[in-house]
């Protein structure tokens, strides 16, 4: 065999798939402490449309969305071998609606086929949170089905956060609380005399789940971008270079150990 041919065969094994990354995988999960590990995790998955640049320059950016989503699936496969109990997929904001039409209508195609292949599994419980009213009536409905399909599923609760901002949450929360407290008879005054942050929560999107122990933010971005601003008080945040569809398990297993290895205070 000549040198070169044993350059190439050294460096396969140095590829994410290679015997390397397996080995390192396998020695990340056998050390992980599982009491430690959190049980919700969310994920900003940014650098979907940079990968699209960056590996499939001749084609539309539905390349980057398409590889995204895939990602995605794998990602939820990760969680669920692991044991956590609730993540959260944010995979568009309201204003990602903003983009011209030519993208935003592959996009949410690829987003509806996500989401029923998550529910197509039949074992996981997926919820759709975010402002649906934003989106075409024909997504809406697709959406709100496939969620409709998982409602008695008692394996891993998903929720998938479409057209989602948390400043949208914490208003559509106030006003379902102000009607609902309405409803009751109770004024104005007397409800901000009365007003608790749990009577809040429970009008959140996410009502009734424990928040984010731990948020995993890809693409080197480093700032929260209007995601679970209420929710993530006291999450921590675990940010990875890789762009989305580049992301590993073995990132995604950097990310549980970095997490059982600190000290959680909750601002004590």
């Amino acid at each position: 065999m000549s040198f070169s041919e044993d350059v190439s065969r050294l460096l396969g094994r140095l590829r994410p798939s290679g015997l390397l990354y397996s080995t390192y995988e396998r020695r990340l999960l056998a050390h992980l402490d599982r009491s430690r590990l959190p049980q919700h995790v969310a994920v900003m998955a940014d650098g979907n449309r940079r990968w699209a640049r960056l590996n499939a320059p001749g084609e539309t950016l539905v390349a980057g969305y398409e590889a995204g989503a895939a990602k995605l699936r794998d990602f939820v496969t990760w969680c669920d071998e692991v044991g956590l109990r609730i993540v959260t997929l944010w995979v568009l904001s309201p204003n990602n609606l903003d983009r011209s039409e030519e993208e935003i209508t592959p996009l949410l195609g690829v987003i509806v086929s996500l989401v029923e292949s998550l529910a197509d599994e039949g074992i996981w419980r997926v919820q759709i949170v975010g402002a649906l009213d934003l989106l075409p009536d024909e997504t809406a409905a697709a959406l709100r089905a496939a969620s409709a399909r998982t409602a008695h599923n008692q394996g891993m609760h998903i929720n998938v956060a479409v057209s989602y901002a948390g400043r949208h949450e914490l208003r559509d929360a106030f006003r379902s609380l102000l009607a609902e407290e309405a409803s009751k008879g109770t004024t104005l005054p007397e409800l901000a005399e009365t007003v608790e942050i749990d009577m809040i929560a429970d009008h959140l999107y996410t009502a009734g789940q424990p928040d984010p122990d731990l948020i995993i933010r890809t693409s080197g971005e480093q700032r929260l971008s209007d995601f679970l601003i209420w929710q993530s008080a006291h999450s921590e945040f675990y940010f990875c270079e890789a762009l989305w569809p580049d992301f590993r398990r073995v990132d995604f297993l950097r990310a549980l150990r970095s997490f059982a290895q600190r000290e959680r205070r909750f601002g004590r």
